[in-house]
Parts: C-alpha cells; sequence; structure tokens
C-alpha cells in the first residue's frame, strides 16, 4: 500500500482521487458514524477544506483509496480551537510553526489487505504517511481531535495521544484532544512492512 500526499494547489491534478476521498468521508463518518455533518452527492466537505490544507491518502497496489486524512498548519484556522474548543479545557491550543493540525482521518476497513499489529495495513499506511509529510515539512507535533477508541488504536501503534484535557461527549461520541510527536522513531514504529510512499523523505527516514 502506497502513502500520497496531495496540496491544495495540486487537488486539479488529482481530482479523481481527491473526489473519492471526499466519498469515503461521506462513508465513514456520516453512514457508518452517524456524525452530524452534511454531505451533498455522496460527498462530505466543509470549509477547512478550502483552505492550505494537504489530503495524505493511502492507496492500494489497484490505486483504489484506502484511507485519508486532512493536514492544517495550526497557526491558522483548526477544527480543535474553533470547533471543539471544549475539548480544551479552558486552555488555549499553544499553536506554533512545528504544529500541524490532523483532522477526517478514516480508513476504509472493507477492503481485504493485510494487518500488521494487529492493526489494519491502512490504517498503518496512513499513520506512516502522515509522519513522514509532516517530518519533510519540518513539523514537530501533530494536534487532533479524535474519540477515544481510535485513542486505543494508537496507542496499539505505539505511537500514544498526550491528552490535552479530559475526554467529553461530542454528541454521541466520546472524544479527545491531544498531541503526537513527529520523529524517526515514531515513523519506524508505525510503518508496515508493505509500506510504500511518493512522499519526499522517506529514504532519509527510514536510513
Amino acid at each position: 500500500m502506497q502513502a500520497l500526499a496531495i496540496h491544495a494547489t495540486e487537488r486539479d491534478a488529482h481530482c479523481a482521487v481527491i473526489d473519492e476521498t471526499h466519498r469515503l468521508r461521506a462513508r465513514v463518518f456520516a453512514d457508518r458514524l452517524g456524525w452530524d455533518i452534511t454531505t451533498r452527492s455522496g460527498c462530505e466537505k466543509d470549509r477547512f477544506d478550502e483552505l492550505d490544507v494537504t489530503t495524505i491518502v493511502a492507496l492500494t497496489d489497484d490505486g483504489v483509496v484506502a484511507g485519508c486524512a486532512r493536514l492544517l498548519p495550526a497557526t491558522g484556522p483548526t477544527m480543535v480551537a474553533d470547533v471543539f474548543p471544549q475539548l480544551l479545557d479552558g486552555k488555549n491550543l499553544e499553536a506554533h510553526d512545528g504544529m500541524i493540525e490532523s483532522s477526517r482521518f478514516c480508513v476504509d476497513t472493507s477492503l481485504a489487505t493485510t494487518r500488521g499489529k494487529s492493526l489494519h495495513e491502512a490504517t498503518l499506511t496512513m499513520l506512516a504517511g502522515i509522519i513522514e509529510w509532516s517530518i519533510a515539512n519540518h513539523y514537530s507535533e501533530i494536534v487532533t481531535v479524535t474519540d477515544t477508541r481510535f485513542e486505543r488504536i494508537l496507542s496499539r501503534a505505539s505511537w500514544p495521544l498526550q491528552r490535552i484535557g479530559q475526554p467529553r461527549m461530542i454528541g454521541e461520541v466520546m472524544s479527545v484532544a491531544g498531541t503526537l510527536p513527529v520523529d524517526r522513531a515514531s515513523f519506524l514504529r508505525v510503518r508496515s512492512p508493505r509500506y510504500r510512499s511518493e512522499i519526499a523523505g522517506l529514504q532519509k527516514i527510514a536510513a
């Protein structure tokens, strides 16, 4: 499975892949998880997609989108600060130039792929791709909002979340905000043996 990074300026060149990521988001967040979000024509988008985003994509060997996530500089508008400030426990997000926000992380677990560390290969590919891109672009820390179920998955992948505040119910989901380190050791722990990437920096990180 291969990781791919698509910046906002490259969306037109990868429009088919980007469209499929929005369809995957609709299937996962609206259909499977029942989030209170807006979908149109089978796609899920929000106002953050119009900003300076980079989309990390996991592609199967057949070119099928198996996972995606959205990365956004934390010094600008972010979901954790602007949509879920209650998860910060009354604190300000201590954003800095080395911090990136990850949001809309999802994986198509219906795809038949191998597993590593008992986790779906697409999940491991996504985690490794996010770290690799962040290192290559000089980020040192990731901030994210996730549910406690995925927090446990991160621990199983040996990339534990450092909580910013206490978990709270968001709709029907117990959610938490936290940070994750961006470093070579984390990349080497989470990547699967079959991991491939078109993200600059892989050879330098893995060497």
